[in-house]
């Protein structure tokens, strides 16, 4: 779910770059699967400023999600999804804390990366790698990206019942726009 691992990018050959994202341009969409049918839905970013240096591929800085603006459409399911299993009130943010980008950003031009970094989550820490597409114009990065939360494995509850089985993942799709700050 979060997100945002989306853009760690600079244009060259600047030492180092700062990339202030725009919540109002950051689209956050999540599926899961279940045996009914699959459930989509949204999450809003709250705030992101990501340091990068494309000399050494390090990164800094964070984004961050609003864990309580998560919605499927579904009022009885969105509740259920905050207070048994996100439990928001308490962990109100998804974090991600990137720390080192692979791949070469162009100055102009699309590329694909991959984002290492920390996913805070629940109040728990893991690794993430993330796989980014950006497309780099002059002040400003696009970026998408697709990755799996593996929910379930990182301790959150299982929300299936009886009847309805869901899967142990959430696929989560970003799209983000970034301003590139010198």
């Amino acid at each position: 779910m979060i997100s945002f691992l989306i853009l760690w990018a600079a244009p060259l050959p600047a030492a180092e770059t700062v990339l202030v994202f725009d919540p109002a341009q950051t689209r956050i969409e999540w599926t899961l699967g279940a045996t009914l049918h699959t459930v989509h839905g949204t999450f809003q970013l709250r705030s992101g400023t990501i340091r990068f240096d494309a000399a050494s591929g390090k990164a800094s800085g964070e984004l961050i999600v609003d864990a309580r603006s998560g919605a499927s459409g579904n009022g009885d399911r969105d509740a259920k999804m905050h207070n048994a299993i996100l439990e928001s009130a308490r962990f109100p943010d998804i974090v991600l804390v990137p720390d080192r980008v692979e791949g070469t950003v162009p100055a102009q031009g699309s590329a694909a990366l991959t984002v290492h970094g920390i996913f805070k989550l629940h109040g728990t820490e893991h690794e993430l790698a993330v796989p980014v597409r950006v497309e780099m114009a002059p002040g400003q990065v696009t970026a998408t990206a697709t990755f799996a939360v593996p929910y379930i494995r990182w301790g959150l509850k299982n929300p299936s019942t009886f009847l309805l089985r869901v899967a142990d993942k959430v696929d989560v799709q970003i799209h983000a726009i970034a301003r590139i700050r010198p």
